[in-house]
């Protein structure tokens, strides 16, 4: 009998958390650091993977210039809706937007980034009312505002006090609107329901990047309400571009690029 002096699973090395990424589309397996180098979209098939709102803000903003808003903000549960107040509890950050005031090839701008991370980046009283003050911040200062959506829609756990934020959150862009401050719209996958129906579709311009969802109810829905095939590729950022609803698809390596030469445009340096 042949003894060992220790098993095999002494002997295996532990590949350390988070080295490896795995495509959801593909299913290749990519280094993290080659992923983050590549703005976190597959080398292989060229999949999107979200971003939240901190990996947005990096690579959009000039380094060190971002300043976060409202940073202490978080929902309540005023409908005693079933588990949301234990929801809202166990988050490992405090809302589904992150706003603040940055500078983006120099040019100084007021920042919204969505996180559909937290509860799929659903619109809430308190997302509402932060980029609601984030607009008026820009008013103040006389600066643009750039908001980057990444959303399921209104928060079914606060019934109309969700809903009301579609309209709030629109009137805000009119009164910006009114100053003659220009609003950038930057729509990601995916942006849909009352998000896509209020703010993210009201931009002075509409980015997109490439095959993100965009629309209010999602195509499976739409194909079970009306029986009927929808056209190949419906809701996807290329068939709104076709029909209008966007402006311009850039790849995600080149958004800030664009951005810094609409800043440049405007001039509100």
């Amino acid at each position: 009998m042949v003894k060992h002096s220790s098993t095999s699973t002494e002997n295996k090395k532990e590949i350390p958390h988070g080295l490896w990424a795995k495509c959801k589309k593909c299913e290749h397996i990519i280094y993290e650091k080659t992923l983050k180098e590549n703005c976190r979209v597959c080398p292989k098939c060229g999949y999107y993977f979200r971003l939240n709102p901190t990996e947005r803000i990096e690579q959009l903003s000039d380094k060190h210039s971002f300043k976060e808003y409202d940073a202490g903000l978080k929902p309540k549960d005023p409908l005693l809706f079933p588990d949301y107040g234990k929801k809202i509890s166990a988050a490992k950050v405090n809302e589904a937007v992150m706003t603040g005031e940055a500078k983006i090839g120099g040019y100084p701008v007021v920042l919204a980034v969505m996180n559909f991370e937290y509860m799929g980046g659903s619109m809430g009283s308190v997302v509402g009312e932060k980029i609601v003050r984030a607009i008026e911040k820009a008013i103040s200062k006389k600066v643009p505002v750039i908001i980057v959506s990444a959303s399921g829609g209104a928060r079914m756990q606060e019934g109309i006090l969700s809903l009301m934020q579609m309209g709030k959150t629109s009137a805000a862009l009119a009164v910006l609107a009114e100053k003659g401050l220009p609003y950038i719209s930057i729509l990601t996958d995916p942006t849909t329901g009352g998000v896509a129906a209020s703010f993210s579709m009201l931009g002075d311009i509409n980015i997109s990047e490439p095959k993100a969802l965009i629309g209010f109810a999602g195509p499976r829905v739409i194909e079970q309400t009306i029986r009927q095939q929808l056209p190949e590729g419906f809701q996807l950022s290329e068939f709104l571009l076709q029909h209008g609803m966007v402006d311009i698809i850039v790849e995600r390596k080149d958004i800030k690029a664009l951005l810094t030469r609409i800043m440049a445009f405007f001039n509100f340096k």
